[in-house]
């Protein structure tokens, strides 16, 4: 499988009839350029698991910077970190 059919399927898992009317999964781009990704964990299991600030900084354009914040993972990158920032959520969620 891959990033995307993983964060679609855990999505999927999540959505109860009402989970789903409030919060969900967000990928947007950002200027800089690159990607920002935001997950609202409120109603799962995530909601409650610790989760430790990632800030990697490889060149300019090859960087991502991840947290959570108000219940939610929020995670933005470079132009070509998306699949990467996947990775990272998908991980944290799986090991959680």
């Amino acid at each position: 499988m891959n990033r995307l059919s993983d964060l679609m399927l855990w999505y999927s898992n999540n959505c109860n009839d009402d989970w789903e009317h409030s919060y969900g999964v967000k990928i947007d781009t950002i200027d800089n350029p690159g990607w920002s990704l935001q997950v609202d964990l409120n109603g799962t299991v995530l909601e409650r698991a610790p989760f430790s600030d990632i800030e990697i900084e490889r060149t300019e354009h090859d960087w991502i910077h991840c947290s959570k914040n108000n219940n939610q993972f929020i995670a933005v990158g470079g132009a070509k970190n998306l699949e990467e920032m996947l990775s990272i959520f998908l991980d944290w969620a799986a090991g959680s």
